[in-house]
């Protein structure tokens, strides 16, 4: 069956489900319990189960296989004349290719919240103003700056030129780096730039504790005229020592004035912990006190908590600690969940 969506052409058969932008791109292939995803630099990831989640990057030859694989099943069933030249004027190869990601994104782009997924990424900024957190590996290969207007107005075009149509199924804009709601008066006419390419589209972005405590109140209703609507704050942890063997600067107490402030300047928040972070040896109170800071904080129905597993990346300070790691990180995220389920 195929359903023809503005957005996006589908096809589902039976035990196999395509999806396809306008663009006539794959962007997600479901294959028996397997998920493919392509991301826009045209790498295909796998995601699975093996008790528990698991995923990877294909290689380039499984890649290719996947994409023939789903070019072939599009050319046997999609029906309707213009799906099948947008879908099928594709090779393996050219959907494979890096080439047009790299000259919208000079830099990869780095981590995105899960509501942010689909959102159009646009890199005020490159780099992360702190890039110091003992469990990030992010941003080292790259120095923060910021894009003037002239150069911020050339990138947007060539992100909108690497999507086309497949901006239609995009919602909303991210505004990246790791921290570009760190800038002060310079934010505002990237703002705007951004306003003008998408208008009426709401803005997201990063923004640490630090940070933020240094902005006067009525520069969040600033950034809200300006279009922002949901700002992320990577708190990781309500448990202080753990946060400072983490290299976060602050406490997390002070998350409290600032969640005030964004909450009266019309800004949905997202609050984002580590689940697993300090393993054994921290897991009682990490797990205490983020639930009685999440109790304190003024969040509605229209803010977000996002519990993160904790991956240990070998080569971060962090790992030179040697923290013994919790046995069951999926256990201990479910426990979480239901900690936080009465709130939802």
């Amino acid at each position: 069956m195929e359903l023809l969506r503005l957005e996006a052409t589908l096809l589902s058969l039976g035990d196999r489900v395509l999806s396809f932008d306008r663009e006539g791109r794959p962007y997600h292939y479901f294959r028996r319990g397997l998920t493919f995803k392509r991301a826009l630099d045209g790498s295909l990831h796998l995601r699975y189960r093996e008790g528990e989640r698991r995923r990877r990057k294909l290689t380039r030859e499984e890649a290719l296989e996947v994409y023939r694989e789903v070019l072939a099943l599009a050319e046997v069933h999609l029906k309707d004349a213009q799906r099948r030249r947008e879908v099928l004027r594709w090779t393996p190869e050219g959907l494979l290719d890096s080439r047009p990601y790299r000259e919208a994104y000079p830099w990869p782009i780095g981590i995105l919240p899960p509501d942010a997924y689909l959102s159009v990424v646009l890199q005020a900024t490159t780099g992360c103003t702190w890039n110091r957190c003992a469990f990030c590996s992010f941003y080292q290969d790259r120095p923060f700056q910021k894009r003037s207007p002239e150069a911020f107005r050339e990138h947007i075009q060539a992100v909108l030129a690497l999507l086309g149509r497949g901006r239609l199924l995009r919602r909303g804009v991210f505004l990246a780096d790791g921290n570009a709601l760190a800038l002060a008066e310079p934010l505002l006419p990237l703002l705007e730039e951004v306003g003008r390419a998408f208008p009426g589209e709401p803005v997201l972005g990063f923004l640490d504790l630090f940070t933020g405590l240094k902005k006067e109140a009525s520069w969040w209703g600033r950034l809200h005229a300006l279009g922002l609507r949901r700002v992320y704050l990577g708190l990781e942890t309500g448990h202080a020592p753990l946060l400072a063997l983490l290299h976060k600067p602050g406490h997390p107490k002070e998350a409290l004035p600032l969640v005030r402030a964004l909450k009266e300047a019309g800004l949905s928040v997202g609050v984002i912990l580590m689940v697993g972070a300090g393993g054994k040896a921290f897991r009682e109170a990490h797990f205490r006190e983020s639930l009685a800071l999440l109790s304190e904080l003024p969040l509605g129905p229209e803010d977000l908590v996002y519990l993160s597993p904790f991956q240990e990346n070998p080569h971060t300070p962090y790992a030179r600690l040697a923290l013994e790691p919790l046995e069951d990180l999926e256990g201990e995220l479910q426990t979480w969940v239901r900690a936080l389920r009465p709130w939802a």
